[in-house]
């Protein structure tokens, strides 16, 4: 049985829309996540985060991070889980880091390049700043983190998470077929045993702190991995719970209230206690899994109204562009309305930092990802209608009662399954 044959309502498994294929409200939804850090981060730079209610509330919208880490979980992450369940073979490491370069790299070096030569407060000859930017590096080397690039701590977080996907398959290719259902248990314990991170007395250097690092925000990604298990393998109490009206949103909000409450730490860029930490990152894996999951266990066919409209899925597209530039294009806005940061004035700091984002974005996705991303399309095209032909002029130069010959066969679908692979 396939994933497609799953039959709703039956005992081994309710159909769900994300057991495969695309999900258009998650793209709505990384855009909504794009904007969420473009807030906190005008909150901030225009003076808003403060100790009060709704300045708490302002800070809290980094937790949107939490989104993009859940969101890689899950999409990266459901390969692994069909393959353990036989329902598909196993990702290929090569070409899946491949995709994960091409997707993050070119417009990220653009954005680099350009915040390093031109914004004037990350203008630098400093070699080690020049690097630690360009290799995502940056929140393991001191004092690399400069103006218009402070937001890349999260994309270097995601890169390591990237890099070490396939090194934690490979630890839990045993757990298929029948174990299979100890994947969730696995991945749930490995997330609650990272909330202690911060409680960890790592030395490093000065400008370099540990709780910036992968490991603190293992639960974020898990939320999005425990969630692509249930998608390919529901499970049919939870898929029920996900679908009652309003509980995922009301956990959602529960847990944002929590963030944005004394127990997570003072607002603003300050260092957390432990225990606030702890809190905080367990509140964001909360909000990550409770905002996805009525998207992911949904009933097939359903879609979002917002999420998944032409607009939602505009600014989706343009997401990663929004997410690059938003915070050089802060720095801009400021002097663009004559105003000195940290002087209030958010709201047309606000309209203006999202506006500029949207049009610079809009030209990265046109310039730089998308043709990126068509050229290995087509190099992987060009690559895998090359291979059996290599694969037949080999075989038509062995005489024709050579044994050789007989496997041509064999060799001609070895050479098709090594292209499908990488």
């Amino acid at each position: 049985m396939t994933a497609t044959q799953l039959e709703p309502g039956s005992r081994q498994h309710h159909a769900v829309a994300g057991a495969q294929g695309f999900l258009p409200a998650f793209e709505g939804m990384r855009g909504a996540a794009a904007l969420g850090v473009l807030l906190t981060h005008v909150a901030f730079q225009t003076g808003e985060v403060t100790d009060t209610l709704l300045g708490r509330v302002w800070g809290r919208f980094d937790l949107s991070v939490a989104l993009f880490f859940a969101l890689s979980g899950y999409l990266l992450w459901r390969p692994h889980s069909r393959a353990a369940r036989g329902f598909s073979s196993a990702p290929g490491i090569a070409r899946y880091l491949r995709h994960r370069i091409v997707r993050i790299m070119p417009a990220y070096v653009v954005v680099v390049v350009a915040v390093l030569i031109l914004l004037p407060e990350a203008r630098t000859s400093n070699l080690q700043v020049w690097f630690a930017n360009l290799t995502l590096t940056q929140v393991y080397t001191p004092y690399t983190l400069v103006e218009g690039l402070t937001q890349m701590w999260s994309l270097s977080v995601e890169m390591g998470f990237y890099l070490i996907l396939p090194l934690v398959a490979a630890i839990l290719i045993a757990l298929r077929g029948r174990r299979a259902r100890w994947r969730i248990p696995v991945i749930l314990l490995t997330a609650v045993l990272s909330l202690g991170w911060k409680y960890l007395p790592i030395a490093t250097a000065d400008g370099v702190h540990h709780d910036n690092w992968l490991p603190g925000y293992l639960s974020w990604f898990a939320a999005g991995m425990i969630l692509a298990e249930l998608a390919v393998a529901p499970q049919p109490l939870m898929v029920r719970l996900v679908r009652v009206r309003f509980l995922m949103p009301v956990i959602a909000v529960a847990a944002f209230a929590v963030a944005a409450s004394p127990l997570a730490g003072p607002p603003g860029l300050v260092e957390l206690r432990p225990q606030e930490y702890a809190i905080k990152i367990l509140c964001g894996a909360l909000i990550g899994f409770a905002l996805l999951a009525p998207i992911a266990l949904a009933a097939p066919g359903h879609q979002h109204r917002i999420l998944a409209s032409p607009a939602g899925l505009m600014i989706g597209r343009w997401s990663y562009g929004i997410f690059l530039w938003h915070v050089a294009i802060l720095m801009v806005a400021f002097p663009i309305l004559g105003v000195p940061a940290f002087s209030g004035y958010m709201w047309p700091i606000l309209i203006v930092t999202v506006l500029l984002s949207v049009a610079v974005a809009s030209v990265s996705y046109a310039l730089v990802e998308e043709p990126a991303r068509r050229a290995l399309r087509q190099w992987e095209a060009r690559r895998a209608n090359a291979l059996p032909v290599r694969a037949r002029e080999i075989i038509d130069q062995v005489p024709p009662d050579s044994p050789r010959q007989q496997g041509s066969a064999a060799i001609t679908t070895a050479a098709t399954a090594s292209s499908a692979s990488n």
